[in-house]
C-alpha cells in the first residue's frame, strides 16, 4: 500500500479566458501573424489598429485570449453580424488561435466556450465559423463542438473604399 507522501500528481497549467487588454496588443498581434503565416496569407494589422478597433471610440471587434504562467498562448477574435431578414443578431467567431505547443489541451474549446457566452450576452442567437475546404481537422474540431456544416451559396463580392 502506498503512503500519501509517496503519490506524487502533476498539477496541470492553470490557463485564463479572459477579454484582451491593451496591453495585450503586441502579443495579440503576434498570434495573428502566426495565424496568417499558417494560411499563406501576410498579415499587415499592427497593435495600433488593433487598439483602434478592440478599445477606439467605436470598437469594432471583440478579442479573448488564453493566458498562461509566460504570456498569451491562444486568442479568438468575434466580429459581430445580422440577418436582417430575421431581426436576429448573430456573432462570427472570426479567428481561433492556439499556440504550437499548447494545442490539445482543451485551449481552442474554452476559447469556444467563452466566445459563446460573448454572444449570448450580445443578445445573438447564433454563433458562426468557417474554416479553409481542406481544412479537415478544423472541420471535426466544429462538428464535435455541435457546429453544423452550412452549405456556401452564392457568390461574395468586394469594392475597396479607399
Amino acid at each position: 500500500m502506498l503512503d500519501d507522501s509517496e503519490i506524487s500528481l502533476l498539477r496541470p497549467p492553470v490557463i485564463t479566458i479572459r477579454n484582451a487588454h491593451p496591453r495585450d496588443l503586441p502579443e495579440l498581434n503576434d498570434m495573428i501573424r502566426l495565424l496568417a503565416a499558417h494560411h499563406g496569407d501576410l498579415s499587415a494589422a499592427t497593435p495600433e489598429q488593433l487598439e483602434r478597433d478592440l478599445f477606439g471610440p467605436v470598437p469594432w471587434i471583440t478579442a479573448l485570449v488564453a493566458e498562461g504562467e509566460n504570456g498569451l498562448i491562444g486568442y479568438a477574435i468575434l466580429v459581430p453580424l445580422y440577418r436582417a431578414q430575421e431581426g436576429q443578431r448573430g456573432m462570427d467567431l472570426h479567428h481561433l488561435f492556439v499556440r504550437d505547443g499548447h494545442r490539445g489541451h482543451g485551449i481552442g474549446q474554452h476559447l469556444v466556450d467563452r466566445a459563446r457566452d460573448v454572444a449570448r450576452k450580445a443578445g445573438c442567437g447564433y454563433l458562426s465559423v468557417s474554416a479553409a475546404t481542406g481544412n479537415v481537422q478544423a472541420h471535426r474540431f466544429y462538428e464535435q463542438m455541435d457546429f453544423k456544416a452550412r452549405p456556401v451559396t452564392g457568390m461574395r463580392y468586394l469594392h475597396a473604399l479607399a
